[in-house]
């Protein structure tokens, strides 16, 4: 069952998927973290089925191919969309799409299914022009707001954040502080969507 802070998230993004019925992925993702989500399963069987997505990172978990596997299943069961960060072998194993950190072109990702995603981060233009090139269908810009991710790190706030999903020219989702509290303050025209952790832990 979702939380109440799950549904506001939720009810958020599906008023985005609203606004840009043309946009072919998932308007919410969650993202994965060794510390702050070390057990992503639980919350990935609540998404809700058939309109989120999943970025695999715990890239420090020894059991990283046990639980993309996990998550796979999942995605499978609940028409979830799943890629996995920076691993291009493992994307290809898990069926699943691939997320290229800072927009760079993956060194070899040979063998993606059709129809799996790429998705990219950024944190600047840079990193944006990047994830254009090398192929990418969407693009996380980070962090909108102050994050646990990153404690202390300096925001974009949503004023430069939509100077520079304005300028993007593929879809743009929010990552970085995005919860129930901070979620309506997303730059409704430029925003496609938007990622998270705390949102749904």
């Amino acid at each position: 069952m979702l939380s109440a802070m799950d549904s506001k998230v939720i009810a958020w993004a599906r008023a985005v998927k609203a606004r840009h019925p043309g946009h072919t992925w998932p308007a919410i993702w969650l993202f994965t973290d060794d510390v702050r989500l070390p057990d992503p399963r639980p919350v990935a069987a609540r998404l809700p089925r058939g309109a989120a997505g999943i970025v695999l990172r715990h890239d420090a978990d020894p059991a990283r191919a046990a639980l993309g596997r996990d998550l796979a299943r999942i995605c499978r069961d609940r028409r979830l969309v799943l890629v996995v960060a920076g691993d291009a072998r493992l994307a290809v194993d898990l069926g699943a799409g691939l997320h290229l950190r800072a927009g760079r072109r993956a060194a070899r990702a040979p063998g993606l299914r059709p129809g799996k995603p790429r998705t990219a981060s950024a944190h600047g233009r840079a990193d944006l022009v990047r994830a254009r090139h090398a192929g990418a269908d969407l693009v996380f810009l980070s962090p909108i707001f102050p994050t646990a991710s990153h404690p202390g790190a300096p925001a974009l706030g949503p004023i430069r954040w939509a100077v520079l999903a304005r300028a993007a020219s593929l879809p743009v989702l929010a990552l970085g502080g995005v919860g129930p509290a901070t979620v309506r303050r997303l730059p409704r025209r430029f925003c496609a969507g938007a990622g998270a952790i705390g949102a749904f832990s």
